[in-house]
């Protein structure tokens, strides 16, 4: 979703839980504002509120025979980004196949969650307790090595769909002219002129980084070449998996292509790095 300059306003889900009722699930922005701004200007016969529902996230290559004692064997049957709903003990709640990591998983969204939230969290612990549930926030390790972006880091307000085009390869080819949507012609616009940096995937050499470095945190990695700074590794960490440090870095375009070498500052010092393919892993 795009502001009217192009700038990357949220990456949402958006559910269609009945014909003429939609959730939009954010992440790290809130759109009620401007989606009360958009149904007015627009004049959109439509109501628009913050819903009662809570999310909880099963994620893992555990999480579907955790969520088959949930819920049973049709769980099986849910196709990725698609959703279904169900009762679970007295709840109202709809299922999702989507989630923030690169192994599988499900959201559990659920209706009235004022009532019923703790309720929910700990049935849902409760039933994965056998299978080795653990809880924890998300797994940066995971939705990296996947290329999956996060918002407020790898994307935000200053940054367009086309800067960050790796995750999204079909932006490249077209921007809808027939439906008309906020920013489309700054889009448009962008698209005809090209874009003077791009969000890259980078392997950075060194000691380990730790399981997560944001880019808007105040040790945010600054990416130098010849010895000029000329851009800002937004995400990085240590992959255990690939046994080496992953990141996302915006860079000129002129050094987008894999196989540069830039140098990146980090907390051990300034270790060189190489612009590889996305996503590191699949």
């Amino acid at each position: 979703m795009t502001t009217q300059d192009g700038g990357v306003l949220s990456d949402p889900i958006l559910l269609r839980v009945e014909e003429q009722r939609f959730w939009f699930s954010t992440a790290e922005s809130t759109l009620l504002p401007w989606a009360l701004a958009a149904a007015h200007w627009s004049g959109l016969d439509v109501h628009v509120q913050e819903a009662d529902v809570g999310p909880v996230q099963v994620q893992g290559k555990k999480s579907v025979e955790v969520m088959v004692d949930l819920f049973g064997e049709s769980i099986r049957d849910i196709r990725h980004y698609w959703l279904k709903r169900y009762q679970l003990d007295g709840m109202d709640v709809v299922v999702s196949k989507t989630g923030f990591t690169n192994v599988g998983g499900f959201e559990i969204y659920l209706e009235k969650a004022s009532q019923h939230a703790d309720r929910l969290w700990e049935t849902v612990y409760e039933a994965g307790q056998q299978h080795g549930m653990r809880v924890t926030g998300p797994v940066h390790i995971n939705r990296m090595e996947a290329g999956i972006l996060s918002y407020d880091a790898d994307m935000t307000l200053d940054t367009n769909p086309f800067e960050v085009a790796f995750h999204y390869p079909w932006l490249e080819r077209e921007i809808d002219q027939e439906t008309p949507f906020i920013g489309q012609p700054a889009l448009q616009q962008i698209r005809d002129q090209g874009v003077d940096r791009k969000l890259v995937g980078v392997e950075i050499a060194g000691e380990p980084l730790g399981s997560y470095t944001d880019g808007s945190m105040p040790e945010a990695f600054p990416v130098h070449y010849n010895a000029q700074q000329v851009g800002l590794v937004s995400s990085a960490c240590y992959s255990p998996r690939l046994e080496k440090n992953i990141g996302f870095a915006m860079v000129p375009t002129e050094l987008a292509d894999n196989g540069t070498t830039i140098q990146v500052e980090t907390r051990h010092g300034r270790e060189s790095a190489t612009v590889v393919d996305k996503p590191f892993l699949t």
